[in-house]
């Protein structure tokens, strides 16, 4: 009976999240599974230019390389327990009624790191998708009080820094995460900062971090009739 409760909370869990962020998840745990029982290689999954374009047409990897986040360790556990909560405060707090523009928050950010990562030789970006989050979530939450490890006592615009710091502990690059730090301030001056600037000066392009009626009608935004 007790192992039937723990199951049913954990399904109950993992369907709370809400579906973008669940999407994400759930193909990162699969690779990893998959990964993890030498059913899959990693080296299918990395991030390569070469590979990706003709003649290979390996296009997957512009996927599974911010879907891989290594084996199953703690590495592993500390990206996916910040993917699952930042992502998934955005999705149900900031974005709750716009999920279409989380999503362009994804793919914009996810553009942006493939434009750089081939330059800095970096193969796989989950880590710098999930500093994306991170970096979004604190700045639009500037005035929540945050505490690690019950001592270091910071406010949420310093998460970033923070676990890019303890990050580096577990022996990662800070290469990939400052990349994803940089993407996400792409996109928070794009949606936040450049609307208002553009507003005093009387430019007539205000809104450039809208998401487009495809993405509203993938994730069930669009509304019939408006523009």
């Amino acid at each position: 009976m007790q192992v039937r409760k723990e199951r049913s909370s954990y399904l109950s869990w993992y369907f709370d999240i809400p579906p973008i962020t669940r999407t994400y998840f759930t193909l990162s745990l699969l690779l990893t599974l998959l990964t993890t029982l030498d059913l899959l290689s990693p080296f299918s999954l990395y991030y390569n230019l070469t590979l990706i374009l003709p003649p290979h047409n390996q296009y997957h990897r512009l996927l599974t390389s911010f879907c891989y986040f290594g084996t199953a360790n703690l590495d592993f556990a500390f990206h996916m327990y910040f993917l699952v909560r930042y992502a998934r405060m955005l999705e149900e707090g900031e974005f709750s009624r716009d999920r279409a523009s989380f999503l362009l928050l994804l793919i914009t950010s996810a553009t942006l790191i493939l434009l750089t990562a081939q330059a800095l030789n970096l193969t796989f970006l989950g880590s710098s998708l999930t500093f994306c989050t991170l970096y979004v979530w604190g700045r639009r939450n500037s005035d929540v009080e945050m505490q690690m490890f019950g001592v270091l006592n910071f406010r949420a615009p310093y998460l970033p820094l923070v676990m890019l710091g303890f990050s580096l502990v577990l022996g990662n690059s800070a290469t990939v995460d400052l990349l994803g730090i940089a993407a996400g301030h792409v996109f928070y001056f794009g949606r936040y900062v450049y609307p208002r600037v553009a507003e005093i000066r009387g430019w007539k392009r205000k809104d450039i971090m809208q998401p487009p009626d495809i993405l509203r009608w993938i994730c069930g935004d669009l509304v019939q009739g408006n523009d």
